[in-house]
C-alpha cells in the first residue's frame, strides 16, 4: 500500500515576536547603601544613649527615631 504525503510542520518560530529588550535601571552608588545604614545605626545608638543618661529626654527620643525614619526611607530608594 503506498504511503501518502504527510504535510510539512510549520516551524514554531515563524509567528514568534523578537524579545523586547529590559532597560537596566539605574542603580544606586556604592556609598548609598552603607549611608542609609550607618544613619539607621545612629539612630539607634542615640535611643540607647539617651535612655543610659540619668534624665532622658524626649527630644533625643525623637531624633534617634527620625533618624531611624530617614534610614528607612532611604532603603525604599536603595536599587
Amino acid at each position: 500500500m503506498p504511503r501518502s504525503r504527510q504535510r510539512q510542520k510549520r516551524s514554531s518560530r515563524r509567528y514568534q515576536l523578537e524579545p523586547q529588550r529590559k532597560t537596566r535601571s539605574k542603580s544606586s552608588p556604592r556609598w548609598f547603601g552603607p549611608v542609609v545604614l550607618g544613619v539607621m545605626a545612629l539612630g539607634v545608638m542615640v535611643i540607647v544613649w539617651n535612655y543610659l543618661r540619668p534624665l532622658p529626654n524626649n527630644g533625643i527620643l525623637f531624633a534617634g527615631l527620625g533618624l531611624i525614619t530617614v534610614g528607612f526611607i532611604g532603603t525604599s530608594f536603595w536599587k
